[in-house]
């Protein structure tokens, strides 16, 4: 190589990396240089989603979002409220329950410091036990131990619930998603009830080691849960989601929306949003669930105040947002 050639080849890498460093975004100097975002345990759709969209957003805005672990919905609110986290993520009724004070974890306290950003998916409730357990049904819970996942998360807070409603009397076992379906494999507990955005990651790892069977509510069943809690919707884990699933079970569930604390800036959670959602295509690359990851679902929300970051893209999208539902 001569030295001409060498010269040229070195003209043109500083010429590309400075093309790389012009192309890359520079965020407003006066957003947080370090943000902090609130998934949930190893194991679940949060863990991977968040890491999905933080990935996503840091791509188009040069922000520095990183992920933090935590066990789920209920404690990514207490952590958002108190600014421990900038950013979070949680089921709509977890935020029902924290908004009014209402729900046992809450202790009678009101966080109200959060605010809904864009809406994720539906997060339904589902059933999973090894084939040589013969549990079929719900009911057949009874008297054994099911593994719901972390006590703080939505599965942790809601299927006590709903045994309770039913009348099941099941032993409940609590730890991240990725234990139980351990636990589930080793004979430490006889089901993993559990609700995320499907197809859940633990539930596809079980399957391919293990003959397992997927069971779901009865109609009756579902009655007296949406009874019981208006807060749920209709839900639907179609067949063939999981490869020894057989066909479709109907279910409940609660839609999931990401959270802000209300003192972030207008314009970063307007970027956010804006950046969420319109690179659907890549945040569904990243994991199934954000097939739902989409703007015509951002009325799934009824009753959080919306960020005003988020407010104004919706209203640049044509949606009049209720009054009730801007935050200030």
């Amino acid at each position: 190589m001569t030295k001409f050639s060498a010269r040229c080849i070195a003209a043109l890498a500083m010429v590309s990396l400075a093309a790389a460093a012009w192309a890359q975004p520079k965020p407003n100097p006066a957003w947080p240089k370090t943000l902090t975002l609130g998934t949930a345990s190893v194991g679940g759709t949060y863990f991977v989603y968040g890491q999905v969209w933080a990935s996503l957003v840091n791509e188009k805005l040069g922000t520095t979002i990183s992920t933090q672990q935590t066990q789920g919905p209920n404690q990514n609110i207490i952590l958002t409220d108190s600014r421990q986290v900038d950013l979070g993520m949680t089921t709509m009724g977890v935020a029902l329950q924290a908004w009014n004070g209402t729900g046992e974890w809450t202790k009678g306290k009101k966080y109200q410091n959060i605010r809904a950003t864009f809406p994720m998916y539906d997060t339904p409730f589902h059933f999973i036990a090894l084939e040589k357990s013969g549990i079929k049904s719900v009911k057949e819970l009874a008297g054994r131990k099911s593994g719901i996942g972390p006590r703080a998360g939505t599965c942790g807070t809601y299927f006590p619930m709903f045994f309770k409603i039913l009348g099941v009397d099941t032993t409940i076992r609590n730890g991240q998603a990725s234990d139980m379906a351990a636990n589930l494999q080793d004979g430490l507990i006889d089901a993993f009830p559990f609700c995320a955005g499907v197809p859940i990651a633990a539930f596809s790892e079980l399957e391919t080691t293990n003959k397992v069977r997927f069971f779901t509510f009865t109609d009756a069943e579902l009655k007296k849960l949406k009874t019981a809690l208006p807060e749920l919707s209709d839900s639907v884990i179609p067949k063939a989601t999981y490869k020894q699933q057989t066909e479709d079970h109907k279910t409940v569930g609660v839609f999931n929306f990401g959270i802000a604390h209300k003192d972030l800036p207008e314009d970063l959670v307007y970027a956010i949003t804006k950046a969420v959602l319109e690179n659907n295509p890549q945040m569904v690359k990243g994991h199934a669930a954000s097939k739902e990851t989409l703007l015509q679902n951002w009325n799934r929300n009824t009753f959080l105040p919306f960020h005003p970051g988020a407010v104004r893209y919706y209203k640049e999208k044509g949606i009049n947002v209720p009054a009730n539902l801007i935050g200030k």
